[in-house]
């Protein structure tokens, strides 16, 4: 890529103005480059594993859960957040399929972007985690 108007930079290639920063896939030793996370074979390679959304309790029961929920607690639940609650979240980060998946007290409403910034933090291999 050298030499075609990019630039190494790290573990990203940053092209000419108006050109759109290349990285390397996250996934440890692969070299190819992404717009950013895994590239297109790890990606599908961890969507296989991860089991479709039915298989992991996402089904109608979980729906009328959630739909139960959220009516009961319609506002993100992060402090000084006034959006509405448009996911729900499992504390214990089982999901569904656990102990306490449909269980009120082990659920929490929020906000799309806060449950996103929640599970990077909180699930294994998650963005943000340690």
């Amino acid at each position: 890529m050298a030499g075609l108007g990019w630039a190494r930079r790290g573990t990203a290639w940053q092209g000419e103005a108006g050109m759109a920063t290349k990285r390397v896939c996250s996934v440890a030793g692969c070299p190819q480059l992404t717009d950013g996370g895994r590239c297109d074979d790890h990606t599908r390679a961890a969507e296989q594993q991860r089991g479709s959304a039915h298989a992991r309790g996402y089904d109608a029961k979980w729906r009328r859960t959630r739909h139960r929920y959220l009516s009961a607690h319609p506002l993100c639940c992060e402090p000084d957040c006034p959006a509405l609650a448009t996911d729900v979240d499992h504390i214990d980060g089982l999901g569904p399929n656990g102990p306490r998946g449909h269980d009120p007290t082990n659920l929490r409403a929020y906000c799309h972007p806060h449950h996103s910034q929640r599970t990077a933090r909180d699930q294994p291999g998650g963005w943000a985690a340690p």
